[in-house]
C-alpha cells in the first residue's frame, strides 16, 4: 500500500535527522555513481555493462573516540547497470538501461587519522546500508536490420512490505523489490570546510520480485561512488 512506503520513508527520514542533530559535524555530499549489477554467485559484474548515475545528500560524524566515529546518512542515489550488443552504425544495435533510484540510509563506523593541518584527517571504515526505491526510468533504443526502435518506462516496484519477512507483496515479471540492502566500504579525507571521499556499496538483496530461480537471484547492485561534500 502507498501509506506503508510513505510510512517507511518517514521512519528512515526521522532517524537520520535526529542522528544529525547529535552529530559533531554534517556534511553536504554529491558526486558521481559507477553503478553495476552482479551476474554470479561469486558477486562478479561485466565492466561493460557500468552505468554512470549520481548521488547527493547529507552525512554526519558523530565522534565516540579521538580516532572512531559514527556516519549516519540520508543520501538520493541511482544504481543499476546497462547492456549493449553493437553500435549505433550497425545494421542491428540494442542497448538497455535499468536506472532505479532510492532514497538511502548507510551508518558506517570509521577510524580518524589526524593529518598535520589543523583539523583535517584521513578516514576509513565500513558498516550496512538500508535503501528504499522511489523512481527511476528503463530505456531502451536500437535498430533491427536498420529500422530504428526505442522506449521508454518508469521502473515499477514491488509493494514489499518489510517487516513481512516470508512474504512479498506486489511481485510480478519485470517489478523490481522495493528494497535494496547491503554493506559499505568508504575512505576518504576530511578537511577544514572540504570533503573527499570514495565509497563502494555492496548489494545483498535479489532485484527482480518473486523470483527464486538461480538466475535472477545472482543479480545484486554493486556501486562504486566518489564524492565531494562540504561542512554545514
Amino acid at each position: 500500500m502507498i501509506s506503508k512506503r510513505l510510512i517507511n520513508l518517514l521512519i528512515i527520514s526521522c532517524i537520520s535527522t535526529a542522528s544529525f542533530a547529535q552529530t559533531d559535524a554534517a556534511w553536504l555530499k554529491g558526486g558521481v555513481n559507477f553503478a553495476n549489477v552482479s551476474y554470479n554467485s561469486e558477486g562478479e559484474v561485466d565492466d561493460a555493462n557500468m552505468l554512470t548515475s549520481f548521488h547527493v545528500g547529507i552525512t554526519g560524524d558523530i565522534n565516540i573516540a579521538k580516532v572512531l566515529a559514527i556516519q549516519p546518512g540520508i543520501l538520493f542515489t541511482g544504481k543499476g547497470s546497462r547492456i549493449q550488443s553493437g553500435s549505433p552504425n550497425d545494421v542491428t544495435y540494442y542497448k538497455a538501461t535499468v536506472n532505479p533510484l532510492y532514497i538511502e540510509v548507510p551508518v558506517n563506523l570509521v577510524f580518524k587519522l589526524p593529518l598535520p593541518s589543523d583539523g583535517s584527517n584521513i578516514f576509513f571504515g565500513a558498516g550496512p546500508y538500508i535503501a528504499m526505491g522511489v523512481g527511476g526510468k528503463r530505456k531502451i533504443e536500437g535498430k533491427y536490420l536498420n529500422v530504428a526502435f526505442s522506449g521508454k518506462e518508469k521502473i515499477e516496484y514491488s509493494n514489499d512490505d518489510p517487516s513481512t519477512f516470508n512474504n512479498e507483496e506486489g511481485t510480478g515479471l519485470g517489478v523490481m523489490r522495493r528494497f535494496d540492502y547491503g554493506f559499505n566500504g568508504t575512505a576518504g579525507f576530511q578537511f577544514k570546510s572540504t570533503m573527499l571521499a570514495v565509497n563502494y556499496g555492496y548489494g545483498l538483496a535479489k532485484l527482480q520480485s518473486g523470483s527464486n530461480n538461480s538466475a535472477d537471484n545472482n543479480n545484486k547492485h554493486r556501486v562504486l561512488s566518489i564524492s565531494v561534500g562540504f561542512r554545514l
